[in-house]
């Protein structure tokens, strides 16, 4: 059983060895960035980062949400809603009942209310191991509800983001959940809240040129990908070659598309700090 959650949960940066022994303390990862060996419990305590190096791993929504929210106290919205397929796309119901059996998620967000260091928020965390976490109808419903529901109850939005960006199996449709997701993110800036996006690797495509960008405050997980169309796509349309750090966190950062880069250990002290700074408390604000 721990063995197939940390098979779920490792990052790409990790590539995981069986040992003959089932035990997770000797299931080993070797970081593909720096090589060095750590067993899958050391991994799963460091939440998740390489000690080593400080490669941040990608994480299933209900780990992140775990690591970020007040010990039992998220309460998950609109967790029903489920995807269809409107074009008929070939083998797209198989795909998604078997990602379902495996992930034990409906799609690639969840979202929903808790409190972060007491502080009584809106939370949605996409998740890469669904499809690679790409924006289809149930997504952008999920989201557009969060923050409907945020602005009634006067609550902030926290959303964690990351996505290889617009689910092709669903064609226009897909593509129409940028406009939904900032309509409805507007509308709750309208009504005076708090709105922080954390770019998570990958953080790119349709959701990085809508709602992503759109926060109040835009943190980023260190060397976290962040983009829109990918490096080749790029440098084959303008003919030149791009810097080593292009479309990386640190990038960006530097070029001022994002505010601060948090590590993860430090990741739910700052959201705490930057609610609490923005007058939320455990009743809103």
């Amino acid at each position: 059983m721990l063995l197939d959650l940390f098979k779920k949960t490792r990052d790409s940066s990790m590539q995981i060895r069986e040992k003959g022994n089932q035990n997770p303390d000797v299931v080993k990862f070797t970081c593909k960035k720096c090589g060095a060996e750590l067993d899958a419990k050391t991994y799963g305590k460091n939440l998740y980062v390489c000690p080593k190096c400080g490669s941040h791993g990608r994480l299933l929504a209900r780990t992140r949400i775990k690591q970020i929210a007040d010990k039992d106290s998220f309460r998950e919205l609109n967790g029903e809603l489920s995807t269809a397929d409107p074009l008929g796309f070939e083998g797209y119901p198989e795909k998604i009942a078997a990602l379902r059996a495996k992930t034990g998620m409906n799609d690639a967000v969840v979202t929903g209310v808790c409190t972060i260091g007491g502080v009584r928020t809106c939370l949605g965390v996409m998740d890469s191991h669904f499809m690679m976490a790409s924006m289809g109808s149930v997504v952008g419903e999920r989201l557009a509800r969060l923050f409907e529901y945020a602005a009634e109850a006067h609550l902030p939005v926290v959303l964690f983001t990351c996505s290889g960006g617009a689910r092709m199996q669903e064609g226009m449709f897909s593509l129409l959940q940028m406009a939904k997701v900032s309509g409805a993110a507007a509308r709750h800036s309208e009504a005076g809240e708090l709105y922080i996006t954390v770019l998570t690797d990958p953080t790119t495509g349709g959701v990085t040129a809508s709602f992503a960008m759109l926060g109040d405050i835009i943190l980023a997980e260190p060397n976290a990908t962040v983009g829109f169309a990918g490096r080749r796509v790029i440098e084959g349309t303008i003919g030149e070659k791009l810097p080593e750090d292009f479309q990386s966190a640190e990038f960006i950062l530097e070029h001022g598309f994002c505010d601060k880069i948090i590590p993860r250990s430090r990741m739910k002290q700052t959201l705490v700090q930057l609610l609490k700074l923005h007058g939320y408390s455990e009743k809103g604000r």
